[in-house]
């Protein structure tokens, strides 16, 4: 499902086909499924599409791999999704990269991204510090999950500009944000795939030590 979701969440590729009027260097993705605009219904039913594919992939996740920072972090992938949907419900009036007049963003709006940043940081850190500990020992999490974290907050940081009176570039930063997002979630994908495939504890670390032990 992660997998899926992963190609899936960078539907802003579609606007190399699509003529959306939208430049990608200077507008947000959100700006795509905006009320006012001619592919709306299209981008809404993919971003939705997407959430559900994280939700059910965070689910899965959270019956895997076992408890304590793994099961938060799988928890806080269910919360992505869930305001991901939201943030499709609440979308922006119209397209502010391309409309006099059109504010950068509305409360509602604004809050449910502020939410959904929120949430795949915290899966982020969360599983980083799980893959850490070796709870589990998910190694391509330890090993590259720093670096897409860094990469993801630092261009999410870069799209504030026109919030602050410094519009430019920051769809290009944005586009960035988000294909590190979905690297994360193939990377996730795949570990959480080799940890169930067998890197993860047999049933004798598991369980028949301790019948051993009592054995004896």
């Amino acid at each position: 499902m992660l997998l899926t979701a992963s190609v899936v969440y960078n539907d802003w590729v579609l606007q190399f086909f699509l003529p959306t009027g939208l430049h990608q260097r200077d507008s947000y993705v959100s700006e795509l499924f905006a009320a006012d605009q001619p592919y709306r219904l299209l981008f809404s039913l993919v971003e939705v599409a997407c959430a559900v594919l994280v939700v059910t992939g965070g689910a899965l996740a959270w019956s895997i791999l076992p408890g304590g920072w793994a099961s938060a972090g799988a928890a806080a992938t269910i919360a992505f999704g869930v305001f991901s949907i939201a943030d499709v419900l609440l979308p922006l009036h119209c397209a502010p990269s391309v409309e006099r007049g059109c504010p950068e963003g509305s409360p509602w709006h604004t809050t449910t991204s502020g939410m959904v940043h929120f949430a795949i940081f915290a899966s982020m850190a969360l599983f980083i510090i799980a893959a850490r500990h070796g709870h589990p020992p998910l190694e391509l999490v330890r090993r590259w999950g720093p670096w897409l974290l860094a990469i993801s907050m630092t261009a999410a940081i870069l799209t504030v500009g026109p919030f602050f009176g410094h519009p430019g570039g920051h769809g290009l930063a944005q586009r960035i944000h988000l294909a590190s997002v979905g690297a994360w979630f193939a990377l996730l994908a795949v570990a959480i795939l080799r940890y169930g495939a067998g890197d993860g504890p047999s049933s004798c670390q598991r369980g028949d030590v301790g019948e051993l032990r009592r054995a004896k």
